[in-house]
């Protein structure tokens, strides 16, 4: 098995990283591909090539919008050589730092007061449309003289993010999509499954004081409990098909990354049917309240309808599936699209009826933080 900061320091632009607190995997070159805007039928399309194949996995994302009206079909490969090692920490702490470009240019997507009023008009249209919550994110672009290099900013991340998921991911036309997600959509070994949501945030402080304060005041905050309440409801009520068990905890854990406090609920369950595989569920799980909003279909399109930009892979999943149904999917946030000398970050944040929409946006540029520390970019 190969050491974990060695699969970091061979990744090459094009490949697919996901480093877990289980393991971490690189899928260099394309054995096959499968390009399907249905993940049902990619699912199995998948499990039949699997099946034919000698390759061990295969890995991919799906985009955030998985109906006939999305902009990206979802993608998988099946990787002409993978490499599997251990978790990456604690042993990626002692990485050397990536040097990378500053920035010529920075422009948010839309401009900040154009945010809070499409948030204000968010808040409104959940009463009139009968909603409990949606998810509305704002981008930044970056322009450089110079393209950074993807293996560079990855092994920032890496790096910084001993915790979660960590990945990168090859799109067509030569992009890159990569972050560090701090939630799992799902896990399944055998008919055993996991999937721990996260929403309700609040920021993090170097003052420690302040920050466990910061932690305290988010797990007694009625807003993020109400907004955290409708995901696992939702996540819940799409699970009970698929699983004979089910194991919900009362309340919500705090958890944390480097820049974000989050209200986060591990929920676990045996599959009823042995043969439904990770993708079969991250495909009916996709997208979750978490990143869209509930009910998931008029969600997605107001959603749509406001925000200024077609999301494609922000707030999708990444992740993996074997041949005997095993894998592991990643919300796709904290992230960034990546094409030679353009990046394109993303944040968004879950609006409830008593949202602030000053707030959202300052969580929002709390979530920037993420790949702005990995480009060595202070808060912009």
């Amino acid at each position: 098995m190969d050491r974990p900061v060695q699969l970091v320091d061979e990744y090459a632009t094009g490949d697919f990283f996901l480093a877990s607190a289980g393991h971490t995997i690189l899928g260099s070159g394309v054995a096959q591909e499968v390009v399907d805007p249905d993940p049902a039928r990619l699912s199995a399309r998948l499990r039949d090539l699997l099946d034919a194949s000698s390759a061990p996995v295969a890995v991919g994302i799906l985009p955030f919008d998985t109906t006939p009206a999305g902009t990206v079909p979802s993608r998988m490969v099946l990787p002409a050589v993978l490499h599997r090692a251990g978790p990456a920490h604690p042993q990626a702490a002692a990485l050397t730092r990536a040097a990378l470009p500053s920035p010529l240019a920075v422009r948010p997507v839309p401009e900040p007061r154009r945010h809070v009023e499409t948030v204000a008009e968010g808040i409104r249209l959940l009463a009139e449309h009968r909603l409990h919550k949606i998810v509305l994110a704002r981008a930044l672009d970056l322009e450089f003289a110079e393209p950074p290099a993807p293996g560079a900013v990855l092994r920032n991340l890496v790096k910084d993010h001993p915790r979660g998921y960590t990945f990168a991911a090859g799109l067509p036309g030569g992009a890159t999509f990569l972050g560090a997600t701090p939630e799992l959509l799902l896990s399944r070994t055998g008919r055993n499954v996991s999937f721990r949501p996260h929403a309700g945030s609040a920021p993090r402080s170097d003052d420690p004081l302040r920050d466990k304060e910061n932690g305290r005041a988010l797990f007694a905050s009625t807003k993020d409990r109400v907004e955290h309440a409708v995901v696992i409801e939702s996540m819940v009520e799409c699970l009970r098909p698929f699983c004979r068990r089910l194991s919900v905890p009362g309340e919500p854990e705090v958890v944390s990354t480097p820049t974000i406090w989050h209200l986060a609920t591990r929920i676990t369950g045996e599959l009823a049917d042995p043969e439904v595989t990770a993708l079969d569920v991250a495909a009916a799980l996709h997208p979750t309240p978490a990143v869209c909003g509930s009910p998931t279909d008029a969600a997605r399109r107001l959603v749509t309808g406001l925000e200024p930009f077609d999301r494609d892979f922000y707030a999708g999943a990444v992740g993996w599936v074997d041949a005997n149904g095993d894998g592991e999917w990643a919300v796709a946030i904290r992230c960034a699209e990546l094409a030679g000398n353009r990046m394109r970050l993303y944040a968004g944040g879950g609006i409830v009826a008593d949202s602030d929409p000053e707030a959202e946006l300052a969580e929002t540029s709390v979530k920037f933080r993420t790949l702005l520390r990995a480009m060595g970019v202070a808060d912009v």
